[in-house]
Formats: structure tokens, sequence, C-alpha cells
């Protein structure tokens, strides 16, 4: 991709500026281009993966995704193309929108991107195009989504259509139906579930907070923006702590292949005016993702995004995946609605959380604590509770990093020769901890706890419920390229990280590190942990400070530090 020189002077940390959003943009909309079909309604993007829903839905996908960064981008050359396609797509050639169906998501790309240009694409159609265009929209109004960030999607249909004036009590009735739905999912402190359970991942930022607050922001509804604002505003101050200083977002959650969609929270706190970070930090923490993922394969030679996360990687997909599914990556785009001359483009990046000091991070609702050191600038995420419905180690492993991806079982305790993680119970995160308490098939319990300091982890496990002599096994980071993984026995393992349960409740840790220090100091001589009892842990840092766990089946208590609620106060 042919990108500006860098920029030093106004951007020192990225050599970003808008010039190179913009450049991105335009490579990314003209590399789609050829893969059009004659009626530029659907875009068949190129390779041997299908979605679930099936060629035609994917080709709907394919013009939905690509019309947004012509629509952030203003660009009036790509929507006369794309204006062209939407006569065709509602004269017959886009599939219906149905209950729980795709064409309900790629709808509300649409909706927002029309919404977004209306003096430049719907005011200059035809009144028939206009007419069919809305009422193939209108299906959305009622059409039945899943029960997550889907319930968004006939709130941003709405928007758009009762903003034209479309059917205005079926557009108000979809709109406050999916913002009073999406009420039972918010745990406070600006943090959704994705649905019910425990699912937080980035659909917090690219979804459930980017579509009510452009909503807002669209319908100039000041009481609105002011809630919606407000969570967003707070979600930003711990999401900035999930981008490494290399720019790499945290690798966690599905659909890790819409990549530098991260960015689009970042951009919507400016856009709005709801955000705690300064102008230069949040250009800096976008364009160090969006450099980080075109400096890694995200594009291949023909300027099109892959389906993965740096390049092609079908671990990260899901079966809804297709070709075009990497370009909701467009949303990161948003930013570009704001002026050349906005200070998030003028002013002089600032360093990310992750450049500024090492911290250890609690966030509360998803039970998280994120811990970051300033020497190689890895971030990492220990995970006391988030899970799916379903088991996915992108969701269920103790541990992630913005250097590192889940491999087989890494970060996981084995009781027998199960290494299962459900039913995750958050038990508090504090100053340098987080802990919880899960179950595996044989119904034994684990309680587990982790302090960190500086790059360096301990973690305790309390083994509950199992038989007499059954094995326990624990592993540490899989490592990654550039970064070196130890895990080293502390209580109740040997050298091979193995034990075995007692008559009772038996207490397991270990030392942990991931670093990409060239020359760390030895891993074992940074802390001794030792066991009072079968229920205290002591450990004695090198520093001379002495921390004490006490941890028994589904409690934690860790001296001297403070506790933050798990289950945070829902407000607004």
């Amino acid at each position: 991709m042919q990108l500006p020189p860098d920029d030093r002077v106004l951007s020192p940390r990225t050599g970003y500026t808008r010039a190179h959003w913009e450049a991105a943009a335009d490579a990314l909309l003209a590399a789609v281009e050829p893969y059009a079909t004659a009626d530029r309604a659907l875009y068949h993007l190129p390779g041997d993966r299908e979605s679930w829903s099936g060629r035609l839905s994917d080709g709907l996908e394919g013009y939905a995704r690509t019309l947004l960064p012509a629509a952030f981008r203003q660009d009036e050359t790509a929507l006369e193309r794309y204006a062209e396609g939407l006569a065709a797509g509602v004269s017959g050639v886009w599939p219906r929108i149905e209950h729980r169906s795709q064409p309900l998501v790629e709808a509300a790309s649409i909706a927002l991107a029309l919404r977004l240009t209306r003096p430049l694409l719907w005011d200059r159609l035809d009144d028939d195009v206009r007419q069919r265009a809305a009422a193939w929209l209108g299906d959305a109004l009622t059409a039945e989504p899943w029960p997550c960030n889907w319930e968004l999607f006939p709130v941003t249909v709405g928007g758009f259509l009762g903003s034209i004036g479309y059917e205005p009590e079926a557009s108000r009735k979809a709109i406050d139906r999916g913002l009073e739905r999406i009420e039972q999912w918010y745990l406070g402190d600006g943090w959704y579930t994705d649905g019910d359970g425990r699912k937080f991942d980035y659909y917090n930022g690219w979804a459930m907070h980017l579509y009510p607050v452009l909503h807002a922001w669209l319908a100039d509804d000041a009481e609105l923006l002011d809630l919606y604002g407000d969570r967003l505003s707070r979600h930003l101050r711990d999401y900035a702590h999930l981008f490494a200083a290399d720019g790499a977002p945290m690798h966690q959650g599905r659909s890790l292949t819409y990549r530098f969609a991260t960015t689009a929270p970042l951009w919507l706190g400016a856009l709005t005016g709801h955000t705690p970070l300064p102008p230069g930090e949040t250009r800096r923490l976008a364009s160090g993702a969006l450099r980080y993922f075109l400096e890694r394969g995200a594009v291949d030679d023909r300027d099109l995004l892959t389906l993965g996360w740096h390049g092609p990687d079908p671990a990260v997909l899901q079966n809804y995946s297709g070709p075009a599914s990497p370009y909701w990556a467009s949303k990161g785009f948003v930013g570009l609605l704001l002026p050349a001359d906005h200070e998030v483009w003028t002013a002089t990046e600032e360093p990310g959380p992750a450049e500024r000091s090492s911290t250890a991070h609690p966030v509360a609702p998803p039970n998280w604590l994120l811990q970051s050191t300033v020497s190689d600038g890895v971030v990492r995420l220990h995970n006391h509770g988030s899970e799916d419905v379903r088991y996915d180690p992108y969701y269920t492993r103790l541990a992630y990093s913005t250097a590192t991806e889940p491999s087989s079982y890494d970060n996981s305790v084995f009781v027998g020769d199960d290494p299962s993680r459900t039913g995750i119970e958050p038990l508090g995160v504090g100053d340098g901890w987080a802990a919880s308490r899960h179950s595996v098939a044989s119904g034994a319990r684990v309680t587990s706890v982790v302090l960190v300091r500086d790059a360096v982890e301990v973690r305790v496990h309390l083994v509950a419920g199992a038989e007499p002599g059954t094995p326990v096994r624990v592993t540490g980071w899989a490592g990654g390229e550039g970064v070196r993984a130890e895990l080293v026995p502390a209580v109740g393992l040997n050298e091979d990280l193995r034990g075995v349960t007692g008559d009772g409740p038996t207490v397991f840790a270990a030392l942990a590190r991931l670093t990409a220090d060239p020359d760390p100091a030895e891993l074992a001589g940074t802390a001794a942990v030792s066991a009072v009892n079968a229920e205290e842990v002591v450990i004695r840092w090198a520093g001379g400070e002495e921390t004490r766990i006490r941890v028994g089946d589904g409690r934690v208590d860790v001296s001297g530090r403070q506790t933050r609620d798990p289950q945070a106060r829902r407000h607004r």
C-alpha cells in the first residue's frame, strides 16, 4: 500500500497523519472496485471461503462494508459508484432482510453510510430508487435480531429512516426497542456484555458504544448523547490500556479479523467530545494500530484485506466470516469525519499508557487486570471474568497479551486431563491482583488468583472437590515472536509443573513471566513463594515487601491490596 512519507514532527511515535488515513481508505476503496458486479450491487471479493450465509449475502456484505470508508471519507466519486449499486441492489438483487439474517447486519452499515452522506448520495437519487431503498431497509425495523449487539442494527436503520420521514412510528419503535434491550447488558463503568453471560470483547467499542453514540450524535439528541457519551468516555479510560507500545491491540475475543476497527471508539470519543484522552494520545493509539496491521500483512499485494490478524489466519475466523468480513475494519475510518483542522489531527502525538509507565490496571466489570511494562511495551490481560457460552480459547484463557495468541491450552489449569474453564465466577480485582473460580467437567472447582509486579506474575490455584491423588498441571504463556515466556514451579508442583491433590483443597503456585526484555533478571529470584497452610500463601518479593494470599473454595483475600467490586454498580 502506497502511503505518504512519515511525519515524525507531528507524529513522533507513529509517523502517521490524517494524510496516511486518507491514503489507506483510498487504497482500500480502489482495490475492491474490480470485484464489483457490472451493476455494482455486489462485491465478490476473491478467495475460496464462503460464509454460512452464502455467496449472495457475502456479495451484499462486500458492498455494505466497503461503502463505509467512502462514507467516512465523504468521497463523492466513490459514492457515485455506490449509488449505482444501491439502485440495482434494491431492485431485486439483494436478499431480503429477515429475522436473524446477515442482511440485517449489512443494512445497518448501508443506513449509517446513507445518513452520514445524505446530501452527497441519498438526496441525489431518483425518487423511485429512494422509495425502493427505504422499503428494503424498512424490513429491518421489524426483523428480530440475535440477542446481542445485533439489537443495534434496527436502531441504526431506524435512525436513518426516521431522519427521512419514512415510517416514523415504526422507526421510533425500532430505536426505542433496541436501546432498551441493551440496558440489560450494561454492567456499569462503560462496559457491556455482548448479550447474556459474560462475553467481554471488542464488540464493546465497535458496536455497543459505536451505534448508540453515533445515533445520538447524528440525531442531535443532547440527552441521549449525554447518556451514551458518558458511558463511552468511561470505557475509554480502560480501553486505552489495551494497546501495546508497538500499536498492537489485545489479542482476545472474536471477530479479530476486523483488526483496526479497534480504533473506532477512540475516534468516536474525539468526534463527539466524550473522551478522557488528549487528542494527541487518541491519534497515537489509533495510528499505532493502523500501522501495526499494515506493516504485518493485513493487506495483500492487491491492497485487499485478508482474512486473519496479521496475514491470512483461519484461527481468528468464525463460521460467519466471508471474503468481505474484514472490511468491518472500515469503522476505524470514522475519524475522517473530523475536519483536518480538528485538534485530534493537529496535536502532536502523545504516548499511550503502555509507554508512560508500568501499570497494573484493574477493570471491575469484566474482572480483568491489565498489566503493562514500559520497558518492552507489552500489555497482558489477566482474565478472571470473561467467557463465552461455548468453550472458546479466545475468551476462557487465564491470560492474553498483545504479543501472543492463544495456542493449545496455554495459560490453563489441568485437573486430571481436563483443561476446561467454565462457569467463571469473578472473585474480585484490585491493586495488582485479580481472582476467580471456575469448574471442570468432573465437578472439581479451581479458585485462581494472580498477583503482578512489573512483568512478574505469581499464579495461585486452589483445587477443591477433586478426588485425592488427582493429577494437576498448570501451563503458562505460549510465547511468540520477540517475546520470552517462562513458568517456574513454586508450591505443590514439580519441575514439569505437575502435582497431585491431597485429601482436601490443595494449593498450587507458580511464577510466570512474558517479556520482550532482552536480558531480564532470573525469574526464580524475583519472588519467594511458600505455603503457610492449605489455604494461605506468602509471597516475599525481591525488594523486601511481603504479600499474603488467603484462598479458599470461592474466596480470596489479598493482604495490603485494594479491592474493586467485580459486580460493578449499574449507573446511567
